[in-house]
C-alpha cells in the first residue's frame, strides 16, 4: 500500500474536526470570505501534497515556535495566504500540531463541503485523467446516487494504474498496487 493509498483510507480523527469546527465558527463570525478562505485552504493542502519538503517540515517535532511563524509567514507569502488562513495556521503551529495540519485542513474542507450538502470525491490515478474518463466516472457516481459531486484529482505513479477513489469516507482501491498490497497480504495469510 503506497503513502497516498493510506492518507486516502483515513477520515479526518476527532482533533482535526474539532480544529475545522473551530475554524468554521470563526468564519462564521468574522467578516471574511468564505469561499476566498477556503480556496486558499484548497491551495495550502495542494502545496503540501505537492512539496515533500514541506511535509518533512511540518512533521518535525524540533521545530521551536520562531522557526514555525518563520514557516507560517513564507507560506503565507508563497501562497498569497490571507490573514484568516495564516492565523489558523499560526494558532495550530503554536498548539504543536503542524504536523496533523493536511488533516485538519482537510477536515476543514469536508465539513464545508457537508455543510453544502456537496459529495467529496478523491480521485488518485497513476496518470493524469483524460475528460472521457472523468466523466464516465461522474456519471457512475451520480447513478450510485451522489447528486452533487466535487471531485478532487491526484496522481501517484506509484499506483502503476488503476484508480483510487474515496467518497466522503467510503474507499475504493482499483489501482494494480492496491490489488498487489491485497495478493501480497492474502499470500502473508495463506504461508
Amino acid at each position: 500500500m503506497t503513502v497516498a493509498q493510506e492518507k486516502q483510507i483515513r477520515a479526518p480523527g476527532e482533533v482535526a474536526q474539532r480544529y475545522a469546527r473551530a475554524f468554521e465558527e470563526y468564519l462564521s463570525d468574522s467578516k471574511q470570505d468564505k469561499a476566498l478562505v477556503l480556496e486558499q485552504v484548497r491551495a495550502l493542502r495542494e502545496a503540501i501534497a505537492q512539496l515533500p519538503d514541506l511535509r518533512t517540515a511540518l512533521a518535525d517535532p524540533r521545530f521551536d515556535i520562531r522557526q514555525t511563524e518563520t514557516l507560517v509567514k513564507a507560506l503565507g507569502s508563497a501562497l498569497g495566504l490571507g490573514d484568516a488562513v495564516q492565523r489558523f495556521v499560526g494558532f495550530i503551529a503554536h498548539q504543536r500540531r503542524l504536523s496533523g495540519l493536511d488533516e485538519i485542513l482537510s477536515a476543514v474542507l469536508l465539513l464545508d463541503a457537508r455543510q453544502r450538502g456537496e459529495v467529496r470525491v478523491e480521485v488518485t490515478t497513476a496518470r493524469p485523467m483524460e475528460d472521457g474518463q472523468r466523466e464516465s466516472l461522474r456519471a457512475s457516481l451520480q447513478q450510485a446516487g451522489f447528486a452533487n459531486i466535487a471531485m478532487t484529482e491526484h496522481v501517484d505513479q506509484a499506483l502503476l494504474g488503476g484508480m483510487v477513489v474515496r467518497v466522503g469516507s467510503v474507499l475504493f482501491d482499483t489501482s494494480i498496487a492496491g490489488r498487489l498490497a491485497r495478493l501480497q497480504n492474502a499470500m502473508k495469510g495463506a504461508a
